[in-house]
C-alpha cells in the first residue's frame, strides 16, 4: 500500500487520527512519530492513547523518556528520544528489549537513534502547513500495511 496523507486543521483533528488509529492497533507493531518541534507528535500519541480507553493523564515522555500503559489486549510503550545526545543510549538505556512481539510501541524522533533501531512497521511524518499539518503514514511491513488499510 501507497502512503496515507491526511490534512489536519486543528489539534482536536489530531487526538481524533489518533483516536482511529487506535482501533487499528495489534501487538507487535512498531510505529516511528517524526517531525519537528511542536508539530503534534506527543499529541496524536496522546489521542492513541486515549481511544485505546485510558483515561488518565497522557505525560510526554520528553524527561522520562519512557511511559508504558497496560491495556488489556497488549502494553503500549511511549518513547521520547529527542534528548539522546548518542545513538547509543538507546542500548544503554536497555530500551530495545521493550520493541518486541507482543507490545506496541510508539518512539518520538526515532532519528536519535535511527540506526540502532528496527525498521518501524508504520512512520508517521507531522508537517507543518501553514496554521494545519499534514500527516503522511508509510508502512514498511506486511502489519503496517495491515494497519494502514484498515484505518483508510
Amino acid at each position: 500500500m501507497k502512503e496515507l496523507k491526511i490534512l489536519l486543521s486543528n489539534e482536536k483533528n489530531t487526538l481524533d487520527l489518533g483516536e482511529n488509529l487506535s482501533a487499528h492497533l495489534f501487538e507487535g507493531l512498531l510505529i516511528f512519530l517524526k517531525g519537528d518541534l511542536g508539530a503534534g507528535k506527543t499529541t496524536l500519541a496522546r489521542g492513541i492513547i486515549r481511544g485505546l480507553g485510558y483515561v488518565g493523564s497522557v505525560k510526554s515522555p520528553t524527561y522520562s523518556l519512557f511511559e508504558q500503559y497496560e491495556f488489556d489486549a497488549f502494553t503500549l510503550n511511549h518513547f521520547d528520544l529527542y534528548r539522546f545526545a548518542n545513538p547509543n543510549e538507546w542500548f544503554s538505556s536497555g530500551f530495545q528489549e521493550y520493541v518486541n512481539s507482543y507490545d506496541v510501541t510508539l518512539i518520538e524522533w526515532p532519528e536519535k537513534s535511527a540506526e540502532l533501531l528496527p525498521k518501524p512497521d508504520l512512520e508517521i511524518e507531522i508537517l507543518y502547513e501553514n496554521e494545519s499539518r499534514i500527516v503522511i503514514i508509510n508502512p514498511f511491513t506486511k502489519k503496517g500495511n495491515k494497519c494502514l488499510v484498515n484505518l483508510s
